[in-house]
């Protein structure tokens, strides 16, 4: 999805967890780490029993060497995972987890 046009459904008004998460994803994948960061926070803000947000996020802080708050993104959402159901995103994350440790 392009960037651009997630970006102007935002500035219309068009604010939800799963954009910003898709904003959030597509900024980290482009490197721009504050703005990916900013969107999946918010995007947390909205919905925190996203687990693909928590694991996103998680990504976020460890690729911009915040190691200690990708540890405790990444335990939150193994919680939420698991709360859901979600044993891949749980899994994922687990991994994730003991690469920091």
């Amino acid at each position: 999805m392009d960037r651009k046009v997630l970006e102007d459904m935002l500035s219309q008004g068009q604010d939800n967890a799963i954009l910003r998460y898709t904003l959030g994803t597509l900024c980290l994948k482009e490197g721009m780490l504050e703005s990916a960061l900013e969107h999946l926070e918010q995007a947390l803000r909205q919905n925190g029993n996203h687990s693909a947000s928590w694991k996103a996020y998680g990504k976020a802080l460890v690729a911009a060497k915040r190691d200690d708050a990708a540890r405790q993104a990444y335990e939150q959402g193994i919680a939420v995972a698991e709360s859901l159901g979600d044993i891949q995103a749980a899994k994922e994350m687990k991994i994730f987890l003991r690469r920091l440790t």
